[in-house]
C-alpha cells in the first residue's frame, strides 16, 4: 500500500478552524476527496491519513464521516484534550471508530511547557502504554520539551510532523538538527517528511530543504519515517507534484527499493496500524 500519512480535509462553513480566513488566499476555500483524488491516483496512492486542523472533536468526527464514504481515507488523526483529567474515557470512545488511528495536540500554538504539565504527561503515558500513536506538530522551540517528554515517557509512540518546521531561510540548522537527532534516538518516534514548503511569510526553494530533509531521513532511518504532502497547506508556496518529487530526490542513493516502499507506505501502515481497519 502507497500512503499520503499526512493530509487535510475543510470545508470553511464549519466554524472551528479559527485560523482559516480570508487572508489565508488559496487554502481559504473548501477542500475535499474530490479535489485531491485525481492526484492519488496520477501518483499510485491507495490511501491517505486526514490529520486535524481544528482543535475540536466536532471536527474528529467531520474527517470521520468523510472517511465512512471515501475509501482512498484509510485513517484519521483526531483532536482530544490532552489536559482533561476524564481523557481516558474519551479516548475509549472514539477508539469505537475504526478510522479514528491517531491524536494530535495542536502544540504549534501553544505556549512552551505546555505538553509537559503533569495531566498532559499522564494522558500521554496513558495513551502510550495503550500502544496508540500520537502526532506532535511542533515547532524548533518546542523540541527541547519534546525530548524532556520522551524520556519520561519511555514507550512513547510518536512521530513528529513536518519535522518540526525548522526554520529554513534564517539558517538555524542548529540546534535544530541536534535535536532532531536527539529524539531519532527514542525508538517509539518516527519523522513526518512533510510540511517542509515554505509557509507564508518565510521564503525557500524546495531544494534548499535538502540538508534537513535528508538529516531527519538518515536520523531516523528507513523504518521510521513516512511521507506527507501536507496537502492542501502545501499549495500555500508549492504543489502536491513539486513536494512528492521533491521527497524522492532527497532520498539518499543508498536506500533500496524496500527502504522507498516503506517510506512511501509501509511505515505509516505499521505507525497507524492501518492493517486493522476493517475494509481499508
Amino acid at each position: 500500500m502507497r500512503v499520503d500519512a499526512h493530509q487535510h480535509y475543510w470545508s470553511i462553513e464549519r466554524t472551528d478552524y479559527g485560523w482559516l480566513t480570508p487572508d489565508k488566499g488559496v487554502l481559504y476555500r473548501n477542500y475535499g476527496p474530490e479535489a485531491l483524488k485525481p492526484l492519488l491516483a496520477r501518483y499510485e496512492f491507495d490511501a491517505t491519513i486526514a490529520v486535524q486542523a481544528a482543535p475540536s472533536v466536532e471536527e474528529t468526527f467531520y474527517l470521520l464521516r468523510l472517511g465512512e464514504v471515501e475509501p482512498s481515507l484509510a485513517g484519521v488523526v483526531g483532536w482530544l484534550d490532552l489536559s482533561n483529567p476524564l481523557m481516558e474515557r474519551d479516548l475509549i470512545k472514539m477508539q469505537e471508530y475504526p478510522l479514528f488511528v491517531g491524536i494530535r495536540p495542536m502544540i504549534q500554538d501553544l505556549p512552551d511547557g505546555w505538553i509537559l504539565q503533569d495531566a498532559v504527561v499522564e494522558n500521554i503515558r496513558m495513551i502510550s502504554e495503550a500502544d496508540f500513536p500520537i502526532d506532535l506538530q511542533a515547532r524548533p522551540r518546542h523540541l527541547p520539551d519534546l525530548i524532556r517528554l520522551a524520556d519520561r515517557v519511555p514507550k512513547l509512540r510518536a512521530v513528529i510532523d513536518h519535522l518540526a518546521k525548522p526554520e529554513i531561510d534564517g539558517g538555524a540548522w542548529l540546534p535544530w538538527s541536534e535535536c532532531i537527532a536527539e529524539l531519532a534516538g527514542h525508538e517509539g518516534i518516527f519523522a513526518k517528511i512533510s510540511g517542509f514548503s515554505a509557509e507564508p511569510g518565510r521564503e525557500w526553494e524546495l531544494e534548499e530543504a535538502r540538508p534537513y530533509v535528508r538529516h531527519a531521513l538518515e536520523a531516523f532511518g528507513p523504518d521510521r519515517v513516512m511521507f506527507g504532502s501536507d496537502w492542501p497547506v502545501c499549495l500555500e508556496s508549492s504543489t502536491y507534484d513539486a513536494v512528492l518529487q521533491a521527497t524522492v530526490d532527497f532520498v539518499p542513493d543508498s536506500w533500496t527499493a524496500v527502504n522507498r516502499d516503506a517510506l512511501f507506505g509501509e511505515n505509516a501502515e505499521k505507525f497507524y496500524k492501518l492493517a486493522l481497519v476493517p475494509g481499508k
